[in-house]
């Protein structure tokens, strides 16, 4: 898929491709790094590279800003880790979302913010879309020697309800073994014996950046688990479609739990491949610093401005571009008595509750039902009365990042009614609510309860949120926002 970048980005990319470099470009000299992308042991945050004409294949390169880049993701560089796999027995982490390149029958980036009305798997006249190849296909098409699949929450077809348990199978069109790493509610860890199937882990799946979802809890299981046994870790990179977004409370140790594992913001920044790198930069794994033999195959063409749109739905309910941007805000609503419009064809864009009937503010309505991907819906074939977030341009939610005043508003609103419900749902036995679990500490919802403006909260978690800011930069690999 091709999308436009800066200017900058184009000239970065040329100097890559002209010095024949298959890395990212290293410190302002354009020192090519090694050719495998990055390492744990080795790797150069990027910075500001030399762009003159003389280092350019042509000199028309360094005149347009509208230079038109392509996009490749770690997947599609097959030159740099397929040597790596030969003689080697390998797992594959991943899941419906490992298409190489992204290769897809429609260009959903074509159409802008207009994209964000599609749904994920169809065409602009709602034809269904057909994809390029799997990773898993590719690999065997490559002789690689697959041990087994991994799949995380959702099941290696991404279909099954979150949280919903996942059994063990084989995949009918290839053979392999597809081991699930998920049951009971939570990420489980790898077994012994699926351990002494395999050399090296490669971990190829589309992430969205968000401390609550679950698909790096199995990454960081995983890195824990090869690190103990010797495994080595290649991660294919892909874009963090939420990349542009560093937001939320640092997550409290008391607070760990299957939606939240690790010392970040609800919304990090990150790729799963500079994730990872800090996963082991920081001492995280149970084996201590920079225990785990991992490399990184970088994108091209990405930095973390980019505005990437996906082409298949990450999750059964993040079904188009608008909820994955609205998910760091709508998901807040989870195991409260407000409905996230799961059961409808809009999961995370709309939100209500049968408690706001009568509040003439909440004037739309949806009837969740049962449906793939959510086949027991909360308030199944009943009313829910609240608001429609569809109207919003894609801009203004994406610089509003965490949104608190869906939560804060839904929260005022049903204690000024008469029911008796109380908001945010059941307390578990530790005496927390799943929001604290989901925001990382209880300290959110005490203000909320304070009545405290959605302001006033996000600044509570600003000094926090800057020393995390600061550690994450040592591990980007690609040029920041900000």
């Amino acid at each position: 898929m091709i999308r436009k970048t800066s200017g900058k980005l184009s000239l970065i990319l040329a100097v890559v491709i002209a010095a024949g470099t298959l890395g990212a470009c290293g410190e302002s000299g354009g020192t090519p790094v090694s050719s495998q992308g990055y390492s744990s042991s080795a790797f150069e945050k990027i910075e500001d590279v030399q762009t003159d004409s003389s280092r350019l294949g042509t000199t028309e390169e360094t005149e347009s800003d509208d230079i038109e880049t392509q996009l490749i993701l770690g997947d599609e560089r097959f030159e740099q880790y397929i040597p790596m796999l030969e003689g080697k027995r390998v797992a594959l982490f991943s899941n419906q979302s490992g298409i190489v390149g992204d290769e897809c029958s429609f260009d959903y980036d074509a159409l802008g913010e207009g994209a964000d009305l599609i749904h994920f798997g169809k065409d602009d006249k709602g034809n269904d879309v057909t994809y390029g190849e799997h990773v898993l296909d590719a690999l065997i098409r490559q002789n690689v020697d697959v041990a087994c699949v991994l799949s995380p929450e959702h099941g290696f077809r991404g279909t099954s309800d979150a949280g919903e348990g996942v059994d063990d199978s084989i995949d009918p069109a290839t053979g392999v073994p597809l081991l699930s790493l998920y049951e009971d509610n939570r990420s489980k860890a790898v077994s012994e014996d699926a351990l002494e199937t395999f050399d090296v882990l490669v971990v190829d799946i589309q992430d969205v950046g968000l401390r609550f979802y679950t698909y790096y809890i199995t990454m960081f299981d995983l890195m824990d688990a090869c690190s103990e046994h010797g495994k080595s870790v290649i991660i294919l990179d892909r874009p963090n479609p939420n990349g542009f977004l560093v937001d939320g409370p640092i997550l409290q140790n008391e607070l760990i739990s299957n939606v939240g594992r690790l010392p970040i913001p609800v919304a990090h920044g990150m790729t799963l491949g500079e994730l990872a790198l800090m996963i082991n930069g920081e001492g995280w794994l149970q084996a201590g610093k920079d225990s785990c033999d991992l490399t990184v195959i970088t994108c091209l063409g990405y930095d973390h401005n980019t505005m990437h749109y996906l082409i298949k739905p990450p999750s059964p309910n993040l079904k188009d571009m608008r909820a994955v941007y609205l998910y760091p805000s709508t998901c807040l609503f989870e195991n409260t008595v407000v409905s996230v419009g799961r059961g409808t064809e809009y999961p995370f864009e709309t939100y209500g509750s049968p408690y706001l009937a009568d509040m003439k503010e909440y004037d739309y309505n949806f009837i969740p039902v049962s449906m793939e991907g959510a086949v027991s819906p909360m308030y199944q074939d009943k009313t829910c009365y609240g608001r429609d977030l569809r109207t919003i341009p894609l801009s203004d939610i994406r610089n509003n990042g965490l949104n608190l005043s869906y939560l804060i508003d839904a929260y005022n609103a049903i204690n000024e009614s008469s029911c008796e419900a109380v908001f945010w749902g059941p307390k578990y036995n530790d005496g927390h609510y799943w929001i604290d679990y989901l925001m990382g500490t209880d300290n959110v919802r005490l203000m909320i309860e304070d009545g405290k403006s959605a302001e006033k909260i996000k600044a509570s978690w600003k000094e926090e949120l800057d020393d995390f800011k600061e550690k994450r930069r040592q591990y980007l690999l690609y040029t920041d926002f900000e």
